[in-house]
């Protein structure tokens, strides 16, 4: 562990809290010391949540301490049974209560002789998983349990639907766009004649697990959330799934036929090619906008790319051979899952590049000078201090990334948005310049920074009268390298003189 003031996923208990809070009528009780207790105001923030989230803290303070968590925590447990009457309780270390390496086993076997619901201990390591990890391990642990609750009662259903069904697993509350993304793959599947059998975890009760077995097919449209699941129901069941990332036209026609050919192996006859004809060339405009002359105007402008597994290589596949834009290097902060990223990408860009360290990654984007960035809020913050643009286009979520509007990411109608965010984070021909000559702009003032923030460099009033008079949409790359220029040679402040100086090295 280390300490950071950014880390693009959180640590292990807000994934699970994330998964408990996403089903209906289910709470989780976070054993933990004030401080770890943040995730309600997080979730109520970004989310805009209109519900009361179902998370109470089981605070450990000196007091606890001094005489032992049981009595607290299973006290906690059973008031909030006979409070909320939850059909599941969630218990959850966090990694400073783990510390403790307290029984939290006994603690619930001994808060569910009194309960009436159930109540499980989230199994997750919190010091070897992050986010990401635990709650796709806790989701396929509620997932087991209910499945092998019905097994033992006799209450799991036999066969398969009458008509073709599918279990869409992985969408959560805080999930980047997974709201909107939701509501399309349903509609898509309804499009194909497909029935949702369940959706899991967001707005499916517990009780519904059990029916999971029934579906023709499981589809998995997020890499970092619910393909252990699916390899269980695929172990226990035989159920088929599916992992490709319907994110563009090319990936989601890609998922149609994979669909069809599942379904077809088991008995029906189904042919999906005029329904993707006809999305692709009516619904969808990314086809023929990446024949316009608006697209070809960014035909082989530099990007760089970074994110989590799923939206950094579907959106490294779009720019690259949907729209033909250069990406320098693709990047992920899923380092547990490298190998993956490493094959889907590595054709479609210049470099990949693994890394938690925000530092590292600001510092890759400054190197390469790009025209324009597609990566998290991290990257947009990046962006704004070397004055490049950036489209967000990834978790860690900000409220932004839960917009009122319809913004899928997903199916035929995520296409037009991925390109309209592509398109429109492009700083084009010579707008930027132009705002300036027309007073677009409110301030002179240079306000773009090298990536590091050791700089000592001190720019004089002629040097600084100089550099506004570069236009603005390459003024940054002027100022970076008119600071390596000093650095190199030792020089404390930047006038005209070094400007220049610094100008004709480069051969400018």
């Amino acid at each position: 562990m280390k300490l950071a003031y950014w880390m693009y996923a959180g640590p292990a208990h807000i994934g699970t809290l994330r998964i408990a809070s996403s089903f209906k009528n289910v709470h989780a009780i976070m054993h933990a010391p004030i401080g770890d207790d943040y995730f309600n105001v997080m979730r109520s923030m970004l989310s805009r949540e209109r519900d009361f989230t179902p998370v109470t803290t089981s605070v450990v303070d000196r007091n606890v301490l001094a005489r032992g968590s049981q009595e607290k925590v299973v006290d906690n447990i059973i008031r909030k049974d006979g409070e909320e009457h939850p059909d599941l309780i969630v218990l959850t270390p966090t990694c400073t209560s783990s510390i403790l390496q307290e029984d939290l086993h006994n603690f619930v076997e001994r808060a569910q002789l009194e309960a009436k619901g159930d109540v499980m201990l989230a199994d997750v390591n919190h010091y070897r998983y992050n986010e990401l990890q635990a709650a796709d391990r806790t989701l396929d642990q509620i997932v087991q349990y209910y499945i092998e609750k019905a097994r033992k009662r006799g209450e799991l259903a036999d066969g398969k639907t009458a008509k073709p069904s599918v279990n869409i697993i992985g969408t959560t509350t805080l999930g980047f766009h997974n709201n909107h993304d939701c509501t399309e793959l349903k509609r898509l599947m309804a499009d194909l004649g497909i029935e949702v059998n369940t959706l899991i975890p967001e707005g499916a009760s517990v009780n519904d697990l059990k029916k999971m077995s029934q579906a023709w097919f499981n589809l998995v449209p997020y890499r970092e959330l619910g393909l252990t699941t699916a390899r269980y129901l695929e172990e226990q069941f035989g159920t088929p799934y599916i992992d490709i990332t319907p994110m563009g036209v090319v990936e989601t026609a890609r998922c149609i036929r994979k669909i069809q050919q599942v379904i077809n192996a088991q008995g029906a006859e189904v042919d999906y090619e005029d329904f993707i004809n006809e999305q692709t060339l009516h619904v969808s405009q990314a086809a023929w906008f990446s024949r316009s002359i608006d697209c070809q105007n960014l035909t082989g402008k530099k990007a760089v790319v970074f994110g989590d597994n799923t939206h950094a290589a579907a959106i490294t596949k779009i720019l690259a051979r949907e729209m033909g834009i250069h990406v320098v290097w693709a990047g992920t902060y899923c380092k547990y899952d490298a190998d993956w990223f490493r094959q889907q990408v590595s054709e479609y860009c210049d470099e990949v590049l693994i890394s938690e360290d925000h530092g590292e990654i600001g510092d890759a984007i400054a190197r390469v000078e790009p025209s324009a960035i597609f990566g998290t809020q991290m990257e947009r913050h990046v962006g704004k201090r070397l004055d490049i643009p950036c489209g967000v286009i990834a978790a860690p979520i900000h409220v932004q990334n839960f917009p009122i509007g319809y913004k899928p990411f997903m199916g035929y109608e995520g296409t037009n948005q991925i390109t309209d965010l592509i398109y429109n984070s492009f700083t084009l021909g010579m707008e930027d310049h132009l705002l300036e000559i027309f007073g677009g702009h409110d301030t002179k003032e240079v306000i773009t920074r090298g990536i590091s923030a050791d700089s000592d460099l001190n720019w004089t009033k002629d040097g600084q009268a100089e550099l506004n008079k570069i236009p603005g949409f390459v003024r940054g790359k002027v100022k970076r390298n008119t600071e390596k220029f000093a650095r190199d040679r030792g020089f404390k402040e930047i006038n005209a003189e070094v400007l220049y100086a610094a100008k004709e090295a480069v051969g400018a």
